[in-house]
């Protein structure tokens, strides 16, 4: 090279790949943490919960459901469905609906005679505040109501001053099936998706997050079952050893049995609903035996705190302290909800933690 001749300019060293590479992973955490916060703030929990189990039962059912028997249901990429996902897909569209019209046909009796059991209800009431205000002192008696048009009259003037809240309660309650149901078809419509084309690096990001949360969500569903077989157990128990016992035999106990199992797979609030509907079978009975089953469920809704914070801990490798201290803080900030969704985002937090090194 001649004297003076300015030496070849070199290139700028290239920024190592990994910069690009940790700034996509930020950003998949970030949106995957404010789409959960989304869902707690927006009351969309239980359209999240459902989409992910039509997503696995989808997956479940689609080799047990493929035609011929025996097929594999693997495709080709950028293909439709087979057969056996597109009949999954169908039945877990189709099964919600199907069991709300078995339900209605089987609940007419207890429309018809409601009015019945009600008028029977404000008798024991009636007989039931008569002994009291023979019993207790004059000055307390004296708040009572002295038959049954008066408690009617009570209940009447209650109801009317809590119609407001009780209307919105119902609008909460239906907003909620709404979201669950389309849930389950989002879940289930995304378990039988075309793959076609190559994903960026952000959607592969996101997709490892949603792996994790849908393995961690197996995982709570797995301990959710075992759950759900004991407190079936114990229900079955009850309702086929206990109350016989007492001369109290409650109507469609078969039935009620099968929905304590399906609904206890939901953690918390599927417990309370087989509670709600067990203790309104009980009352068409007597009033004794809805006191009793309103007792003995109450009992194991309590257990249930332990009970779910030991097997999901076992299931998930989380001690039971941490469990609990989890479904506390959850419950304090978001309600309900958040006692629902605590064992499930803090085994999918802890999942990314550990796929991070970093526990």
């Amino acid at each position: 090279m001649p004297a003076g001749t300015p030496p070849p300019a070199t290139a700028a060293p290239a920024p190592p790949a990994s910069a690009p590479r940790r700034g996509v992973v930020t950003a998949s955490y970030v949106l995957m943490a404010c789409a959960l916060l989304l869902v707690m703030w927006q009351g969309l929990l239980p359209g999240l919960l459902c989409a992910c189990l039509g997503f696995l039962l989808t997956r479940w059912l689609a080799p047990r459901l493929a035609w011929p028997p025996g097929r594999t249901v693997a495709r080709r990429p950028g293909g439709g469905a087979t057969t056996g996902q597109a009949i999954a897909a169908a039945v877990v569209m189709l099964a919600p609906l199907s069991l709300i019209v078995l339900a209605a046909s089987h609940s007419r009796s207890y429309i018809v005679e409601a009015p019945q059991q009600y008028r029977e209800l404000l008798d024991f009431l009636a007989r039931t505040v008569l002994e009291l205000r023979l019993k207790l002192p004059p000055d307390i008696a004296s708040h009572l109501p002295e038959g049954a048009v008066e408690i009617q009259r009570t209940i009447a003037g209650y109801l009317g001053a809590k119609a407001g809240a009780l209307a919105m309660a119902g609008r909460a309650w239906l907003s909620g099936l709404l979201h669950a149901y389309v849930g389950l078809l989002i879940g289930a419509l995304a378990a039988v998706r075309t793959m076609g084309g190559t994903r960026g690096p952000l959607a592969e990001a996101l997709a490892t997050r949603i792996t994790f949360f849908g393995e961690a969500f197996r995982q709570i569903v797995a301990a959710q079952f075992w759950i759900a077989a004991f407190n079936t157990l114990l229900t079955a128990i009850f309702l086929l050893g206990v109350l016989p016992l007492w001369g109290m035999q409650l109507p469609y106990t078969p039935a009620l049995i099968t929905l304590t199992f399906l609904a206890g797979l939901v953690p918390i609030v599927g417990n309370l609903l087989c509670n709600a509907v067990i203790t309104i079978v009980g009352l068409s009975v007597s009033p004794a035996a809805a006191i009793a089953c309103l007792v003995f469920l109450i009992l194991i809704h309590k257990a249930e705190y332990v009970i779910n914070a030991k097997v999901v801990g076992q299931r998930t490798h989380m001690g039971v302290w941490e469990l609990l201290a989890v479904m506390f803080v959850a419950e304090a900030v978001f309600g309900p909800a958040g006692l629902v969704a605590a064992p499930l985002f803090y085994a999918y937090l802890k999942k990314e933690l550990q796929a991070a090194q970093l526990v």
